[in-house]
């Protein structure tokens, strides 16, 4: 019992340690990734450091619950990789401890941590979500910072546009400068240009004090005439000029409130009650827009007392548009056309207009169940890549920095795809909310299961060899035999009775091919209906690899060179697809599956045919090398 402790604390101890690194530097990624989408709308504006601590505290708080799972996902394969890399974990279950006893304490306090990222989610998230828009919206409106750039127009001061084609950054002075006001108005606008210049804030932070030098202003006048085409305008000469431009750099707060309707700031029972209420609101606006199509475009025609008393007359109970356009004049039915045509119009734009309404509405509806959803599928994936990553660690048995990193970043560009992916497409009506939101939960939690079901019965899920004999199999593709010297002979070869042996093979060989006809088309029905195994290719073969195995035995370089042209003999493939023949029967209902199967196996018997002919060739060659050598 105290061994087992000891185990714990070591594996959960091992885990923390990694855990508490790879956390923060997931946490610093998400939080550059996210400072960089605002970059250009918050520099040179000239933030308070206070300010900037603010925004970077609460963009931490809110990607804390999105760096979770990959933190976890991470350590989890560190952690195990260099248990396998160190043959710590070989040794674990050597000593009959199971790799869930093994994981336990990890499973533990993941469990911990999805649990704490869901009340992270749902008490201090929404909190910090508003604080942090109602900020980056006031620090968006802030005005920048003057720091006018040398060669290009400046237009960050209203209704101004300054040009300065020299600056000195020690002194501040400006060169060669050329000023347009527009603050009159587009018509009214002020030119300046000065030869030198100094721009300065006032202590209150409201105004732009402008120092002008050796310059000229020019301002257009109003015309007396309307129909004048000449403007009068005034020139002016200055040595010295001084103006004041109103320009507030002093950063407010801008009131949060109008950030009330977004789901990100709300907890899950806020988010509940708000669905209700856009259900009624939607639910309301439904039946208004039917109760007045009903009452306008849908309502049933009112009839004269003369048109209702022909109709009775004639037991008339459906009216026949296409007559009564018929028996119009050629005038009437002109008119009739382009009144349709208007309406049809006119009712086209109404509810394009109400669509817009309606379609808001079920938008925000899916954008809260969506966020609803949302905090449950985050912290349940805390959990999923612990089982993913531990297991894959296990299996890859490598430790560091290296692959563990390669393949976290790629599991989870694979899980923001899918999640990211499915959220959008489900946000917009195409696909079931719940669904889409679960997606990438529906998806990984198998690989999770898979993944640590393969773990812990050690199998070898990225052993290649496995992966590349599978699709030499399903593609037909043999290895080329290759028979070595050997050292250390123990047994000389027979050679007398190899010879005979050889004979026997020949003779099986060539009476086989004649028996079957190899090259020409199999029996359709009977590929999918004779289960029997045909064992006289099964004992070719097994005569083929006793010969080799005897002859590998001899000194000879020739003989060992002739032996290596024994191709592998594929004892079943030119028969059926599998043993059982219900199965056969169905892949020859499947006509399209049927038809291709049957051609392979029509290639693998004419391949087997090029084989047993090669096996009889290359028996008279060793014969002959046999007989000439020995």
């Amino acid at each position: 019992m105290l061994r087992i402790k000891k185990l714990d604390i070591f594996v959960l101890k091992s885990f923390l340690l990694l855990f508490s690194g790879t956390f923060f530097i997931c946490l610093f990624i998400f939080m550059m990734q996210f400072l960089w989408r605002y970059v250009d709308e918050l520099v040179g504006k000239g933030l308070e450091i206070n300010v900037l601590a603010q925004f970077f505290f609460l963009s931490a708080l809110t990607l804390i619950p999105l760096s979770l799972p990959l933190a976890i996902l991470l350590a989890a394969l560190m952690t195990f990789g260099n248990f396998g890399e160190r043959y710590e974990l070989l040794s674990m279950k050597a000593a009959g401890i199971p790799l869930f006893r093994i994981i336990r304490p990890v499973v533990l306090f993941c469990m911990f941590l999805g649990v704490m990222s869901f009340f992270f989610q749902n008490v201090i998230g929404p909190k910090a979500q508003k604080e942090l828009w109602t900020l980056l919206v006031s620090m968006k409106q802030k005005s920048p910072e003057v720091d006018i750039p040398e060669g290009v127009f400046y237009s960050d001061i209203e209704g101004y546009n300054i040009y300065v084609k020299k600056k000195d950054r020690d002194t501040g002075i400006l060169k060669d400068i050329l000023i347009y006001n527009f603050s009159d108005g587009f018509e009214n606008a002020h030119i300046i240009w000065a030869e030198e210049g100094k721009l300065e804030l006032t202590a209150d932070k409201k105004h732009l004090y402008l120092h002008l030098y050796n310059g000229e202003q020019f301002e257009n006048l109003k015309s007396q005439s309307v129909i004048s085409r000449n403007v009068p305008y005034r020139r002016e000469t200055f040595k010295e000029k001084h103006t004041l431009i109103a320009f507030d750099t002093n950063f407010e707060m801008v009131d949060g409130n109008f950030l009330n309707q977004r789901s990100d700031i709300k907890n899950m029972n806020e988010i509940s009650l708000a669905i209700d209420s856009l259900n009624m609101y939607a639910d309301s606006v439904g039946r208004a827009m039917y109760s007045d199509a009903m009452k306008t475009t849908y309502r049933k025609p009112v009839l004269s007392k003369t048109d209702s008393t022909k109709m009775e007359k004639e037991h008339l109970a459906v009216i026949n548009t296409d007559s009564i356009l018929n028996g119009m004049t050629s005038a009437q039915k002109l008119k009739t056309l382009n009144t349709t045509e208007m309406r049809l119009s006119s009712l086209m734009s109404d509810w394009n207009m109400k669509s817009y309404m309606t379609r808001d509405a079920d938008s925000n509806i899916r954008r809260h169940q969506s966020d609803w959803h949302k905090k449950i599928t985050l912290s349940l994936a805390c959990i999923i890549f612990f089982f993913i990553g531990a297991p894959l660690g296990a299996i890859i048995r490598k430790g560091g920095l290296g692959m563990p990193v390669v393949i976290s970043v790629l599991i989870f560009v694979l899980y923001y795809i899918i999640d990211s992916g499915a959220t959008r497409v489900a946000k917009s009506g195409e696909m079931n909310i719940v669904l889409g939101t679960w997606m990438s939960t529906i998806i990984l939690a198998p690989l999770g299961g898979f993944l640590t079901y393969k773990s812990n019965k050690d199998s070898v899920v990225f052993n290649i060899d496995v992966y590349v004999n599978f699709f030499r199999k399903l593609f037909g593709i043999r290895v080329s035999r290759h028979v070595f010297k050997k050292e250390v002979i123990i047994h000389t070869p027979d050679y007398t009775r190899i010879c005979q042996d050889l004979d026997k093979l020949c003779l099986e060989c060539e009476t086989y091919g004649e028996n079957h006809k190899l090259l020409g088309p199999p029996n359709y029905y009977q590929v999918f209906t004779n289960n029997k195994h045909d064992d006289a290719i099964k004992e070719i073969s097994l005569q083929m690899e006793g010969l080799v195995e005897e002859m590998s035995n001899t000194k000879d370089g020739v003989l060992l060179n002739l032996l290596n042209n024994y191709p592998f003999l594929s004892v079943k493939a030119h028969k059926s697809v599998s043993d059982n023949r219900w199965l056969n029967l169905l892949i020859g209902i499947i006509v399209p599956a049927g038809l291709l199967i049957w051609l392979n196996i029509w290639r693998y018997r004419v391949r087997l045919d090029k084989d047993l002919k090669t096996i009889v060739k290359n028996n008279r060659d060793i014969q002959e090398r046999i007989k000439t050598t020995f």
